[in-house]
């Protein structure tokens, strides 16, 4: 897992609310026994027509949507099936981030655990980020921020929330079981304690 500390590029913007995991990994491609290359898959259903070939004038077909880390979604993203591959062909497509105004709790945990990371935000801030589309933000996990900087030069600064250990992993490139095999001599030393 890659170490994840503060990301800045532009946004592409999904305004659809209630985007669940079939449409981010449509079940068809669960088959898969690794990760790699499931990002040519992430909504597929979408991006793609019947004959596999790119929808023109998609918006996940254009150049700039490989070069943006940041996704803001409809509010309620991530919902339905607890499926491991959504975050995976997330990352894969090239987002480093998810940001929407409710994120589904089992996604949240699912791109916690592999190193994506989903950022909730208020109502207000969500729809000012929805009329963003490519322009250029900063999500800081170190802080905890995502900062707008406007034409003018203002800016605008708004705290999210994160679990406290998924953060810990996140800043540290660590996966769960990464975060275990660290702390195996301490382990072993309680369970051999009298």
């Amino acid at each position: 897992m890659r170490v994840f500390t503060k990301t800045t590029g532009p946004v592409l913007v999904l305004e659809q609310e209630n985007i669940d995991t079939d449409q981010i990994i449509p079940a068809r491609f669960l088959t898969a026994t690794s990760f790699d290359g499931i990002g040519e898959h992430a909504f597929a259903d979408w991006r793609l027509d019947a004959a596999g070939e790119p929808i023109s004038g998609h918006k996940l077909n254009e150049a700039r949507a490989r070069l943006s880390p940041i996704l803001v979604a409809g509010h309620n993203f991530g919902c339905g099936s607890s499926r491991e591959h959504a975050p995976h062909a997330l990352l894969g497509f090239g987002f480093r981030v998810v940001i929407s105004s409710q994120i589904a709790d089992i996604f949240k945990n699912n791109s916690q655990n592999v190193g994506l990371l989903p950022v909730e935000i208020e109502p207000q801030q969500h729809a000012r980020l929805l009329q963003l589309d490519g322009e250029g933000i900063t999500v800081d996990l170190e802080q905890c921020m995502v900062t707008v900087r406007a034409t003018d030069g203002a800016e605008q600064c708004w705290a999210f929330t994160i679990d406290p250990f998924a953060r810990h992993c996140l800043l540290r490139g660590l996966d769960r079981f990464d975060f275990l095999y660290q702390a195996e001599d301490a382990i072993q030393a309680y369970e051999e304690r009298p």
